[in-house]
């Protein structure tokens, strides 16, 4: 029997849960907010005349595509990828890229802002007794990963470094996901390590490594932590905005 682990964030207000000025706001309006909203629909009708005197509950919600759990294209990255190629935007995706294999490696034990190198991934590899194949979607389980909803969140958990990710995509991986706010290291981290030496290299390294091989990640991935190493397949189809970014998805993990 297959069990469904849900591997997406709820998209809340009013928590930490990205940088102040990207956070979401959601309006809720209730079934008796929008009673006028429905009679104007039906001239003559009046509050009476509905089921219990109620209108349709709805919301109006202001974000960007990287609210909540979400895929990120190549085109957020940069505009380039594949050296040189457009890069595709995340109605361009390839779909077969979004519903593949999965690989959990736990990273939980690394210090916030901690940068994964390739040793790393390959010793986590090691430890799980696996060997990555084109096109499993690997996802990274980091000490972020309970903190969603708290103060701190934004600035827990490792970062996948350049390296570290080219090593994956040039094993034919695609598609990775973090349970951290990005894929990065936060990136408060990250400005005292160009502080140090003034390496603009440091900033958004894993992101950048795109440039040479395009790839989409997820952000804000939740539960991993159920997860075992291998033995699921991630669904994380994006909703289809046009020329866009990034889309958000309902991330499911299917445990066989």
């Amino acid at each position: 029997m297959r069990t469904l682990v849900d591997i997406s964030v709820p998209l809340r207000s009013g928590i930490a849960s990205d940088p102040p000025g990207y956070r979401p706001e959601i309006e809720y309006l209730t079934h008796r907010d929008t009673v006028d909203d429905v009679l104007a629909f039906f001239p003559g009708v009046t509050r009476d005349d509905l089921p219990d005197g109620e209108g349709w509950a709805i919301e109006r919600v202001s974000m960007t595509t990287h609210s909540g759990t979400h895929l990120d294209a190549p085109y957020h990255f940069a505009s380039t990828m594949n050296h040189g190629e457009r890069a595709i935007t995340i109605d361009e995706v390839p779909l077969e890229w979004c519903l593949q294999p999965g690989v959990k490696l736990d990273f939980r034990h690394f210090d916030d802002g901690y940068v994964v190198t390739p040793d790393d991934i390959d010793a986590e590899l090691q430890r799980i007794g696996h060997t990555l194949s084109p096109l499993e979607i690997v996802v990274v389980n980091t000490s972020a990963g309970t903190r969603y909803g708290h103060d701190d969140y934004v600035q827990r958990g490792c970062g996948i470094g350049r390296d570290a990710t080219l090593h994956m995509l040039e094993q034919g991986v695609r598609l990775t996901g973090t349970d951290a706010w990005s894929w990065d290291a936060p990136f408060s981290y990250t400005a005292r390590r160009y502080a140090e030496d003034h390496d603009p290299s440091v900033i958004w390294e894993g992101h950048k490594a795109g440039r040479d091989i395009g790839y989409c990640h997820i952000e804000k991935l939740h539960n991993l932590e159920r997860l075992p190493s291998t033995g699921f397949e991630v669904s994380c189809f994006p909703v289809k905005v046009d020329a866009a970014s990034a889309g958000w998805t309902r991330a499911v993990a299917i445990i066989s």
